[in-house]
């Protein structure tokens, strides 16, 4: 393990049995109020949005947005959230996807990716991957190409990373932790 992931890891605190019992949730705001792990993790995402040519990075709603708008600004390129429906004015492509219990729909406004677009997409966690592959099927839609997916944290044990492959089409998927 990196001094990196030592760092990001400790920061990161257990809660049992949240939201509901037998569920362990990984909160990640020990690591947000902490300046130098922050920094440390808003580094490692730029630098895989350099890494991968991105030219736009997308933060999916809601904890995606606290960690994609600064590696935004770090990497020097446009920031653009994906939003739960309903959240965004103005004309927006939608994408429905499944849950494990109903389905969702996340839309992101049409104007803001375009042909020749890198987009790298960024999240907290990778958990069944339904978000992050509706996210990568609107940034088709739009014309634009997915450069990359980078989350904080991949729970390995749902298995999302082979779902995702081949909807990332070569691109890379960037876990800097994998629990």
């Amino acid at each position: 393990m990196t001094d990196i992931q030592e760092l990001l890891l400790s920061r990161i605190r257990d809660v049992a049995d949240y939201p509901e019992p037998g569920v362990m949730f990984k909160d990640i705001t020990p690591l947000l109020a902490d300046p130098a792990a922050f920094t440390a993790l808003t580094d490692e995402l730029a630098g895989i949005a350099a890494s991968t040519g991105a030219t736009k990075v997308v933060g999916l709603e809601a904890r995606g947005f606290i960690l994609g708008a600064p590696v935004a600004v770090r990497a020097g390129v446009g920031f653009i959230p994906v939003r739960k429906a309903g959240k965004l004015p103005g004309a927006t492509l939608r994408q429905a996807y499944d849950l494990e219990y109903g389905s969702a729909e996340i839309e992101v406004h049409a104007e803001d990716l375009t042909r020749g677009d890198r987009v790298l997409i960024v999240d907290d966690v990778l958990a069944t991957g339904g978000t992050a592959e509706a996210a990568i099927q609107l940034i088709h839609r739009a014309g634009a190409e997915v450069s990359g997916l980078a989350v904080l944290m991949e729970l390995t044990f749902l298995a999302a990373r082979p779902r995702l492959e081949p909807t990332l089409n070569g691109a890379p998927l960037k876990a800097l932790l994998q629990v």
